[in-house]
């Protein structure tokens, strides 16, 4: 287990509760009630650690190296009736991008979503969960397979944003990008999304556009990353954690805002401190979702999805 420098208080305490079992293991001593009194401070102390997330540690906690990424959930959710499809037909398949058809119970999705690396082979390899244009293109060529079948479409998002290098401008990544909402918001079958991990700026969009869009309790999503903010206000990225708080971008926050659905509570410490849990309760959310939207036609889907980004960043006085 790898922990973040807020958690260090934890890991002192459970390298205290092993020190206690092993010293109760290998002698006569007593150590039982030792025990006991570590657990309690240990479980005290993760309740107060995990209740009072600054919004930098929830950014932190989105990029721990344990946290469960999308290939993870679908093949937890879906176990072997994922199939993963590939190429946008036009350049290459991106890596970074990878979507498929998946079934949870007997209801069929297409699943699309960034997937990130588990080592520096696998990171370079899936460009870090950065999606070049190829990979808007591949996605969008699923979502339409999805609705000339009838199939609702579900995205899960974790991404630090859309490949920024000089070859993917020249592909259009702009374009595909905006190809993609355009697209999505008329799409004709229900769209789930699910940000699972990072949701950065218009690569998180350029998925992102959903009848229901849910975000895990540790997660983000802004328009621009909290380092990148202060960059470029403050000439330095000393400020990250005066920026993650300035740009609201946790989920409590984008709830309180409107601009997503609902939260899906993680375990305490994190989806990767229980990853059984957190995949149940993004199946559960998934299928809620759908049981909202599949009775309605898709005109009526196209409509309250329209109606529903139109509302967002309205004020009245």
């Amino acid at each position: 287990m790898e922990y973040l420098e807020f958690e260090l208080p934890i890991k002192e305490l459970e390298d205290q509760l092993d020190k206690c079992q092993i010293i109760g293991k290998e002698s006569d001593v007593d150590v039982t009630e030792t025990c006991k009194q570590i657990e309690k401070k240990l479980a005290a102390t993760k309740k107060d650690i995990y209740k009072n997330l600054t919004a930098w540690q929830r950014v932190q906690l989105s990029r721990h190296p344990n946290r469960p990424y999308t290939l993870d959930h679908i093949k937890a959710i879906c176990g072997d009736t994922f199939l993963e499809l590939h190429g946008d037909r036009n350049v290459k398949d991106d890596k970074a991008m990878i979507g498929g058809l998946g079934k949870i119970g007997d209801q069929s999705y297409m699943f699309i979503g960034q997937q990130k690396g588990y080592n520096t082979k696998t990171r370079q390899y899936r460009n870090f969960g950065m999606s070049n244009p190829e990979g808007y293109r591949k996605a969008l060529r699923l979502m339409k397979s999805a609705e000339k079948f009838g199939i609702p479409v579900v995205t899960l998002i974790d991404t630090p944003g859309a490949y920024p290098g000089l070859e993917a401008e020249e592909r259009g990544q702009g374009e595909a990008i905006a190809r993609n909402i355009l697209e999505m918001a008329r799409l004709k079958v229900p769209i789930i999304t699910v940000i699972i991990g990072e949701g950065a700026s218009g690569g998180a969009l350029g998925i992102g556009v959903g009848d229901r869009v849910m975000m895990l309790e540790n997660t983000w999503y802004s328009v621009i990353s909290p380092e990148s903010c202060s960059s470029i206000l403050w000439r330095s990225w000393e400020y990250k954690e005066q920026a993650a708080e300035a740009l609201k971008l946790t989920a409590k926050d984008m709830k309180r805002m409107k601009l997503v659905d609902s939260i899906i509570k993680e375990p305490l410490g994190g989806a990767h401190t229980d990853r059984d849990k957190t995949f149940s309760a993004v199946s559960d959310a998934i299928v809620k979702a759908y049981e909202e939207l599949k009775n309605l036609s898709p005109k009526d889907l196209v409509i309250q999805r329209m109606e529903k980004y139109d509302n967002m960043g309205v004020y009245k006085d």
